[in-house]
């Protein structure tokens, strides 16, 4: 792999999510709303769960590392792709793409393995009720968000020096709404088949690490339930992780679409709009997902309202 010489690009350009005029200000409009609900809804669990007394139980302690993670990968997108929507040059500095793809990476990363734990945390709540409070201690759930961020630092450091070790000679125009390591390897003239690999075992080896012990941890979960003779009791138990089921079917089933489907369908368009919805409405969807479906999350804001308007 040739060593990058930097000078030779100063500036990216982004092509951004569509270059049709008419949509512009349409579209606009909409990731703006979007990106407002994401600030509200991951802003307000973090304080939810942060001000009630109730909520502070590990579930609820990852939901809110969850929002947090949300909120920061929103924030490393959203408000240079909506200055982008009327900017006569979309450009984004050699710097400036660089910070953005390692935090991108560090917070998909942290979300991913967040998943994870999480469908642990609900495995031991539901499998193993009398040893929760001991197997999910205070130190221990601190330790395991430590290694989430840890392998997400780590693995993000990894991809973004070998991205940035290339060399950027023949184009500057990165075919998408921010940067991310596919199209940047696309207009390198570098050869790229070591990040090629890279890509592909550490993806794989993420993937493997989070995606397994949520697979394990719900075929015991849902055997568990099964064994409940009482459905009063099975649907007590379900609710509990039925709102963390649907954000992992949303998370690792946009990602399926967009890999295992047939190369002849193969189209970019298609592949920007999947990668939209993955990275800048799932944040926004997360907290109304452990919201709505949540009845301790609803009542702990119906109380925080009315201590609010009680209080003005």
């Amino acid at each position: 792999m040739e060593k990058g010489n930097h000078s030779e690009v100063t500036e990216f350009i982004l092509s951004g999510l569509t270059d049709r005029p008419e949509l512009q200000v349409p579209l606009f409009v909409l990731f703006l709303l979007i990106y407002g609900i994401t600030l509200v809804g991951n802003g307000g669990m973090i304080l939810l769960v942060t001000i009630d007394p109730q909520l502070h139980t590990p579930m609820y302690f990852f939901l809110r590392n969850l929002s947090f993670c949300d909120l920061c990968f929103s924030s490393i997108i959203f408000p240079k792709m909506l200055l982008n929507f009327f900017a006569e040059r979309k450009s984004i500095s050699y710097t400036a793409c660089a910070v953005q793809l390692y935090l991108c990476i560090v917070f998909t990363d942290v979300e991913c393995l967040l998943l994870a734990v999480m469908a642990y945390d609900r495995y031991v709540a539901i499998c193993n009720p009398l040893l929760y409070t001991v197997t999910m201690s205070r130190q221990r759930c601190n330790q395991l968000v430590a290694g989430v961020y840890a392998v997400g630092l780590v693995d993000s450091m990894i991809h973004t020096w070998l991205t940035f070790r290339l060399s950027f000679c023949s184009s500057n125009i990165i075919n998408h709404f921010f940067c991310d390591m596919p199209p940047l390897l696309a207009i390198s003239c570098s050869d790229t088949r070591i990040n090629q690999i890279v890509i592909f075992a550490f993806t794989c080896c993420i993937q493997v690490i989070s995606f397994v012990p949520v697979l394990l941890s719900y075929v015991y979960i849902i055997s568990t339930i099964l064994q409940i003779r009482s459905a009063k009791g099975q649907h007590k138990a379900f609710s509990t992780c039925s709102f963390h089921l649907t954000a992992v079917v949303l998370f690792y089933g946009i990602p399926l679409f967009m890999y295992l489907r047939p190369p002849s369908s193969y189209s970019m368009d298609i592949d920007i709009v999947a990668s939209a919805f993955y990275t800048l409405v799932m944040p926004m969807l997360n907290p109304l997902i452990y919201s709505l479906r949540n009845t301790e999350v609803k009542n702990a804001l119906r109380k925080a309202m009315n201590k609010l308007l009680t209080n003005s």
